[in-house]
């Protein structure tokens, strides 16, 4: 990110909610008002996700982006989000709550950087995660999901060389059921690798009868000992169809909300991190949205997402692509 603020210090937000009664229904006038919509991640906050008009993973937010008629999208996320709904929807304002929302992983791949890395193989088409910048989505020939990697990487004639970037864990898991040989680039979410394989395995020895549910970007000791491994809306769904009523979640723990949603009767148990006596592992740059700063964002239309168009225009072409090939297959 480019930009940063911090809204704590700015003013904004105790001067703009100062004397609101329910923010809740101020902000719900005035998205009525200005004809303009909230998505929000599974990983925001509760209250977050229960006032959104729309609910998602990447995959589902990035085909919300694109089909809304809204003139303005609130973006509860973070900020790659917010791009990403930017370059799809370039005719629209796009608002984050907060640019000092940034993710670990898309940080864990700079521009310059990855550019250099991927000179070095030339025959390789280039495959990304949507958790990296504009630029990063630039330099790509698709971009992909948890939801559809598999999918897309299948795509490719078996003898291609690919480079995918920049989670690892994702990787080599793609890697590890397709059979295919993809040069990785060395980044990881930090979330996801600080789950504790050795506080898990005591959860499950204190809860024998629960399955553990494990996001692709967990580090592979991880994903060897879970019951299931999807993205976050793959273990959403698998948690509301399978039988059993217990389950251990290695992923960030905002899905949960709406895994006890779906299954009210269901336990849902989030996985600890390595680094905490804490029983959950949040990201903190999901967490510093709140409703203040939704607010305040709709109502002075700021922050708000610019992208320079060149890149705009060679970024659109691999999530296009990555739209294209999920809405053939059904995702």
């Amino acid at each position: 990110m480019d930009l940063k603020t911090d809204w704590l210090k700015s003013g904004f937000v105790t001067e703009s909610v100062e004397g609101i009664e329910d923010i809740h229904e101020a902000f719900n006038n005035l998205k009525k008002e200005k004809n303009a919509v909230l998505m929000a991640h599974f990983y925001q906050n509760n209250e977050i996700q229960d006032i959104a008009d729309f609910v998602g993973d990447s995959l589902a937010l990035a085909q919300f982006a694109r089909k809304t008629d809204a003139d303005i999208i609130i973006v509860a996320g973070v900020h790659f989000m917010g791009e990403t709904a930017k370059i799809l929807s370039p005719d629209k304002t796009v608002l984050i709550p907060d640019l000092n929302a940034g993710c670990s992983l898309a940080d864990s791949c700079p521009p310059d950087a990855f550019e250099e890395f991927i000179s070095k193989y030339p025959d390789h088409k280039v495959v990304t995660y949507v958790n990296t910048s504009a630029r990063i989505k630039a330099l790509s020939d698709i971009v992909v999901t948890s939801t559809n990697a598999k999918a897309i990487v299948d795509s490719f004639d078996e003898d291609a060389k690919l480079i995918f970037g920049p989670d690892r864990n994702l990787g080599n898991y793609i890697n590890s059921i397709t059979g295919r040989n993809m040069i990785l680039w060395d980044g990881a979410c930090h979330v996801h690798e600080k789950f504790s394989l050795e506080k898990i395995l005591e959860l499950k020895k204190d809860n024998p009868d629960a399955e553990i549910l494990a996001h692709p970007e967990c580090k592979k000791p991880l994903l060897m000992v879970a019951d299931h491994v999807g993205s976050t809306a793959a273990l959403l769904k698998y948690s509301e169809v399978n039988t059993s009523n217990k389950y251990i979640v290695a992923t960030e723990s905002g899905i949960i909300h709406q895994m006890q949603l779906k299954s009210p009767n269901k336990e849902f148990i989030p996985a600890p991190p390595n680094d905490s006596t804490c029983a959950c592992n949040d990201c903190e740059y999901m967490r510093l949205n709140t409703m203040e700063k939704l607010y305040n964002a709709l109502k002075y239309g700021w922050p708000k997402i610019d992208i320079d168009e060149n890149i705009r225009i060679k970024a659109v072409k691999p999530i296009e692509k990555m739209l294209e090939i999920s809405k053939a297959l059904g995702l």
